[in-house]
């Protein structure tokens, strides 16, 4: 018992000194922010489906980015976007969950959803992150179809059976559907990622247009980019239902402060069009940062709050 007390007498003056040694130190220490992400939330609060969750766990991820936790429930639901967010924040997986968590592949000879980007890199870039989070789904077909190869070979591939997901540049997608190679009459999705690189040349803006009216009217339209200027704004809107008659904004512009010193602002505009609802979108501008911008649904301008 005498050496269980000497031990113990050791101990608690061990734990003071180390005590006293810390208080010391504690001024000292200059209290930085961590890189640990603001949201708390899972994937699985976005009730997706056990494939696709299996194959994000594979993946890595364990907490949705800013940009994946203001989308993915709203795009699940079907809801047209239009997001403007810095490169890497993770775009991509936004529709490409959405997508998969509405797709349906009951019919192998239809196509659900349309991917279109500016250059063929992105585009079989997009497709492997298709393959990659539809691991755990067998029956979903996955196709890239760009320039630079010969159509020949898409034609063959779309002779074999029409995918579910196509992805690809306006040029090629374009020349399928003249060709009566691929039909996109029974699409569900219609997706452009960096919109604006596509929408800025006039060229491939009328591929783009011309693809949409081969599309049916009541399908899913999502766009995201890194920058979007205030000419091509309205020209975004123009593909979205109604927009300029019967809106109604869930989501607007968040600004975020991350760990770093910088201030990242990034814009959502989530448009949900329906028949039965109008309203002035003036009182929205209520408690709003002093640096938002107002897209403007009606005039299709643009102004500060």
């Amino acid at each position: 018992m005498a050496d269980n007390d000497d031990l113990l007498d050791y101990e608690d003056e061990e734990q003071t000194e180390t005590t006293a040694v810390e208080n010391q130190e504690a001024p000292k220490k200059d209290v930085k922010g961590t890189y640990v992400s603001i949201h708390s939330s899972g994937f699985r609060d976005f009730l997706l489906k056990p494939e696709i969750l299996r194959a994000i766990v594979d993946c890595g991820f364990e907490h949705p980015s800013e940009v994946q936790h203001e989308c993915i429930p709203q795009a699940v639901l079907g809801m047209d976007i239009l997001c403007q967010a810095k490169s890497g924040m993770g775009k991509t997986a936004v529709f490409v969950l959405a997508t998969l968590q509405q797709l349906e592949p009951s019919d192998n000879n239809t196509c659900h959803v349309l991917v279109m980007c500016h250059t063929r890199e992105l585009a079989f870039q997009i497709s492997k992150e298709y393959e990659r989070f539809s691991k755990y789904m067998p029956t979903v077909k996955v196709a890239v179809f760009f320039g630079g190869m010969a159509i020949q070979k898409d034609e063959e591939t779309l002779k074999s059976g029409t995918p579910h997901i196509v992805v690809g540049t306006p040029g090629r997608i374009l020349a399928l559907i003249r060709n009566k190679k691929l039909n996109l009459k029974l699409l569900k999705h219609f997706v452009l990622d960096e919109c604006d690189k596509m929408l800025e040349q006039l060229d491939m803006r009328r591929d783009v247009q011309e693809i949409f009216r081969s599309t049916p009217h009541g399908k899913q339209v999502m766009m995201f980019s890194a920058t979007l200027s205030k000419d091509i704004r309205p020209v975004c809107k123009k593909f979205m239902q109604d927009v300029n008659i019967n809106v109604f904004i869930t989501k607007m512009l968040v600004l975020l402060h991350l760990a770093s010193t910088a201030i990242t602002t990034i814009s959502y505009y989530f448009v949900n069009a329906t028949r039965y609802r109008t309203f002035d979108l003036d009182p929205l501008r209520i408690s709003q940062p002093p640096s938002c911008k107002w897209l403007n649904a009606y005039n299709q301008t643009s102004s500060a709050l």
